[in-house]
């Protein structure tokens, strides 16, 4: 016997849809797959998921290797459940969504921004990862 309810859809907003966005994307599509659809956008999307991005999400078990940056206004006009900004810089131009049941912020530093050797940059994106299954996986669970 399947499932008779619908699953609810998730649409997690970051500034270019390379990192975060996309990461907590992935934690969505393999951690919360049963009760969630999820999508991810940008406002200003850059050209590819950040390789780095993709490498950590690999080392964790989530392949995020196909994913393509998509702007927001290309997602707009659907139905979500719920709307994620995940960076501050989102939040302040994120549109509003009046079809979306609930908007929330849960904020992560950018790991674009870390500088030094290529194991102090993978560093900075293992920890933001890990964080967005530690804190935002979880608060989106409970909305299921």
């Amino acid at each position: 016997m399947g499932e008779t309810t619908a699953k609810k859809r998730v649409l997690i907003l970051c500034t270019g849809n390379s990192c975060r966005s996309q990461m907590a994307e992935g934690w969505v599509r393999q951690d919360l797959a049963r009760h969630w659809e999820a999508a991810s956008a940008g406002t200003y999307p850059a050209s590819i998921v950040h390789p780095l991005a993709v490498r950590v999400m690999a080392e964790a078990g989530v392949d995020i290797s196909t994913a393509t940056p998509k702007h927001v206004g290309t997602l707009a006009d659907q139905r979500w459940d719920l709307v994620v900004t995940v960076c501050d810089s989102a939040r302040e131009a994120c549109p509003v969504f009046p079809a979306a049941a609930e908007q929330i912020h849960v904020g992560f530093p950018d790991p674009i921004m870390a500088l030094g050797s290529e194991e102090e940059r993978l560093a900075a994106y293992r920890a933001v990862r890990d964080d967005i299954c530690a804190r935002l996986i979880p608060e989106i669970a409970r909305r299921s």
